[in-house]
């Protein structure tokens, strides 16, 4: 893949299936109770992370990512929005280097860290995320927790693009199961629209064509981009759209 491909924060809010008016929901939820120290497990550019510090002035926020370019990106936007003060951003592995204790969390599309590696197509590990996330974290601290499931059955061409089985992800009544039984109790469940899939695919996939917008149609990359521009695409739309969704649970944990 070429090594000058857009970052994705250029047409990608969030690096999830998530609208302004959800994100206000989640933001507004954690921040009416916070009292203390919100981490955000696989923060990717801490977009949300920041919200919720600059609605709570009076806490602290800890991100942690791998990618070292979306930390960087994160601390500048940190100091731009005048939080930087407030937030530490660490660029690592979240097993190794989440606190002791907590007064806040956030998880989203993240579980995969405590499960098996993404290349050995494996079940998605829920209990492992929400059990980590759960033992740093006092009683009655709320969480938000963000994760795929199958939206409805599904199919062959749906799961051909990702692990290629019908039992990598749960369907929501599972998940409401799993994240009772690690220690939390729900306080609202819900799911990201078509509206939030497309925007998100769409931004996920901007990158190529301003990649081919911005190179000659000769460029020896070019029909490399190309092929991963139609790849993304055929996996989304003639795949999985309407069939993976994203659960988005508010919880207290208890």
């Amino acid at each position: 893949m070429p090594p000058d491909l857009a970052a994705f924060h250029l047409d990608l809010r969030f690096m999830a299936p998530l609208s302004e008016e959800r994100a206000t929901e989640l933001v507004d939820f954690v921040s009416q109770s916070l009292d203390g120290t919100v981490v955000d497990v696989g923060c990717g550019w801490a977009e949300l992370l920041i919200r919720i510090l600059e609605a709570t002035p009076g806490a602290n926020g800890i991100g942690i990512d791998l990618k070292p370019g979306s930390i960087e990106h994160a601390q500048a936007v940190a100091r731009t929005r005048g939080v930087a003060d407030r937030i530490t951003l660490i660029e690592g592995d979240a097993k190794d280097r989440l606190p002791a204790s907590a007064q806040a969390a956030i998880c989203i599309g993240a579980s995969q860290i405590w499960g098996p590696p993404v290349e050995a197509k494996l079940p998605l590990d829920y209990h492992g995320a929400l059990k980590a996330v759960r033992s740093m974290l006092e009683r009655g601290a709320p969480v938000i927790y963000g994760e795929g499931i199958w939206a409805s059955a599904p199919t062959a061409a749906a799961i051909a693009p990702l692990a290629g089985r019908l039992d990598e992800y749960v369907t929501l009544p599972d998940l409401l199961d799993i994240a009772i039984a690690c220690g939390f109790e729900v306080i609202r469940a819900h799911e990201a629209s078509l509206d939030e899939w497309d925007a998100f695919e769409s931004g996920f996939v901007a990158r190529y064509a301003r990649w081919l917008a911005t190179h000659p149609a000769d460029h020896p990359e070019a029909q490399g981009v190309r092929e991963s521009a139609a790849r993304q695409r055929a996996a989304y739309f003639r795949g999985y759209r309407g069939i993976l969704g994203m659960a988005y649970l508010q919880m207290l944990a208890v």
